[in-house]
């Protein structure tokens, strides 16, 4: 046989296993339900117990692996993975985030970020793969409640579902939210400058209830780096270093100090709550 006829036979080998491998990660996202299936394999006779919190691990570069493989040397029970997932919501892409999350040896939940929305803000790749863009559960003493803000705004439907919530989370010692924009960038306090929250008449009605309600905390994520502190009484930390570029300080801010790769751990006890935020290179 010539040399153009293997030429062509390997062309099309080639053609066939990058398209295999495309069309695999295409349809394994097809199939899950991923947040439902992550939340039966949690345990639930942990007394005490920890899990972590990290955010932005889109075009990470290898970053996220390197979080993956610090984490996994971590006793936690769950880890959230609050939001930006992807750079731009495609089926594709939520793929090769599962195939990375996989590597986690416990379950791992997500949010939806606004780099997780798909043409023209659509949240249906992400249903699709991962189940409603909202949810709670609970783990012994406290409640967890997951917010979809990644319009930069909360709807009717979902301030609703979030009261009721907050409502019955009272009958826990803890409670814990998860939101991908924060309320306020903390660079700004609370000004509605930088990267908060888009409307800025939903971020005061969300920090009145988080505040009435005595949320434990709020977790935040979309500014690639670490930052915590206080928003009305309510206390937050923000942790976007996952493995997305880094932010860096805007323009007139000084100090870089706050920008840097980051987990959060969160441990769990009768006793109180523990937070230890973790850099990794």
């Amino acid at each position: 046989m010539s040399k153009k006829y293997w030429g062509l036979i390997l062309v099309i080998i080639l053609f066939y296993g990058v398209f295999s491998y495309y069309y695999m990660i295409d349809m394994d996202n097809q199939e899950s339900n991923w947040n439902h299936h992550e939340l039966q394999k949690i345990s639930k006779n942990e007394s005490n117990f920890s899990f972590a919190v990290y955010g932005d691990s889109a075009n990470s570069d290898g970053r996220f692996n390197q979080l993956i493989q610090n984490l996994n040397g971590k006793n936690v029970l769950f880890s959230v993975d609050n939001g930006d997932l992807t750079t731009s919501g495609t089926s594709r892409q939520f793929g090769h985030f599962t195939i990375d999350a996989k590597q986690l040896k416990a379950p791992v939940l997500t949010n939806i970020g606004n780099h997780d929305l798909y043409q023209d803000s659509n949240e249906s790749v992400y249903i699709r793969t991962f189940g409603n863009t909202y949810y709670s559960f609970t783990e012994k003493n406290s409640y967890f409640i997951v917010i979809d803000d990644a319009k930069s705004d909360i709807n009717g439907t979902q301030m609703d579902w979030l009261k009721n919530e907050l409502r019955v989370g009272q009958n826990y010692k803890y409670r814990f939210v998860f939101m991908h924009i924060p309320l306020y960038d903390p660079k700004y306090n609370s000004t509605g400058e930088g990267l908060s929250l888009g409307n800025s008449t939903t971020a005061k009605t969300l920090n009145d209830l988080f505040d009435e309600y005595n949320v434990t905390m709020i977790f935040t994520s979309h500014i690639h780096g670490y930052f915590k502190g206080v928003w009305g009484k309510t206390p937050f930390i923000t942790t976007g270093g996952a493995g997305s570029p880094l932010s860096m300080p805007p323009a007139g801010v000084n100090g870089t100090e706050n920008y840097f790769y980051n987990y959060v751990l969160v441990n769990v006890t009768d006793g109180g709550v523990n937070y230890e935020v973790v850099k990794y290179n």
